[in-house]
């Protein structure tokens, strides 16, 4: 007659939310709320006024077109972007992007992921050499990789290691 080793049973007991994380995480949750619903207030404000605005103007002149007005572009300041924060966008864009991009086509999707004017070539063309200069930094760091693409363009893509 054998005996059996007794069998260990180990039983998992459902992890307890801490009352302090839930209490912190429900008083964020309330702050974002109430800043979402104040900035959509804002919002509305300024279409009520941008809609008298454009009453206005045509009180003047009737025949003005105003859809040709073109939205004035936000200049980000020299220093627009905190330390740091450039790089962490253009890695972002380079970890969703499905092949490697050019150092413009990152500034396009920089300049949107910013809600900056996408219609602004000056702009277009600041954000390029930023990005360009913050990709050769990577570069140098072995975060991202560079090769030759077609024409004189330089394809960017993440680092593999």
């Amino acid at each position: 007659m054998s005996v059996e080793p007794p069998t260990l049973v180990i039983r998992t007991i459902p992890a307890m939310p801490e009352p302090h994380v839930i209490t912190a995480l429900a008083k964020k949750r309330a702050e974002l709320s109430g800043d979402i619903e104040t900035t959509q207030a804002k919002l509305r404000q300024m279409i009520l006024d941008l809609e008298s605005l454009d009453k206005t103007l045509l009180m003047f002149d009737p025949d003005y077109r105003i859809e040709a007005i073109r939205p004035k572009a936000f200049r980000p300041p020299d220093d627009w972007s905190k330390r740091g924060e450039m790089t962490r966008i253009i890695l972002g864009i380079l970890r969703q992007a499905t092949e490697p991009m050019t150092s413009s086509d990152i500034a396009v999707q920089l300049i949107a992921e910013r809600a900056l004017d996408q219609t602004d070539a000056k702009l277009q063309r600041l954000m390029t050499k930023r990005v360009g200069v913050a990709l050769r930094g990577m570069r140098d760091r072995e975060v991202a990789r560079s090769k030759p693409g077609p024409g004189m363009s330089v394809l960017w893509e993440r680092s593999t290691i």
